[in-house]
């Protein structure tokens, strides 16, 4: 048993341990018993490893005998890849005016495909200036458009939705 760096978790190790019988599973996975803990420890000792109490609520506490240290790096090591797969998205914007070239129109959903690709959402945004607020159908039929362009690869989140003097719509991947 060696000296350990100061923890911040609340996992209980050798002397910490304040349990006067415990159930002990060896380094191989198999259960020694329930034994005294100064027994525990001093098998524990003989391994060269620690006694570490991975179930404190059984009855009695269920403790292993393992690297404390190479315990707590898998642990971390879990806990990375468990947030690696949280889906992460996030929210892109494309913006059009009501009169966007047909050209134009293209090289966008082109970006939008590419956002969808990478699971991101895309927030589709119609702005208005000046006199082209009188436009809002000409806006709502571009996003119509522009929905039933993106269908294949993407559903509508939020349905088209005036906002002052923008006009928007998500689209989310399927």
């Amino acid at each position: 048993m060696r000296p350990l760096p100061p923890r911040t978790d609340r996992t209980n190790i050798n002397n910490e341990i304040r349990a006067r019988q415990v159930r002990v599973i060896d380094p191989e996975g198999n259960q020694i018993g329930v034994i005294p803990i100064e027994q525990a420890l001093a098998s524990a000792a003989e391994f060269g490893l620690d006694l570490v109490e991975v179930s404190p609520n059984a009855d009695p506490p269920v403790c292993k005998i393992m690297d404390y240290g190479r315990y707590r790096y898998e642990q971390t090591k879990k806990k990375q890849e468990a947030k690696k797969k949280q889906a992460a998205f996030k929210l892109k914007e494309i913006k059009v005016r009501p009169k966007t070239g047909e050209h134009d129109l293209q090289v966008k959903l082109g970006r939008m495909r590419e956002f969808i690709a990478k699971k991101d959402k895309v927030k589709v945004t119609v702005m208005f200036r000046g006199r082209e607020i009188a436009l809002t159908q000409m806006g709502r039929e571009l996003l119509e458009r522009i929905a039933t362009a993106m269908q294949d690869v993407a559903a509508v989140e939020q349905f088209p939705k005036m906002e002052h003097r923008t006009l928007f719509m998500v689209l989310t991947p399927k």
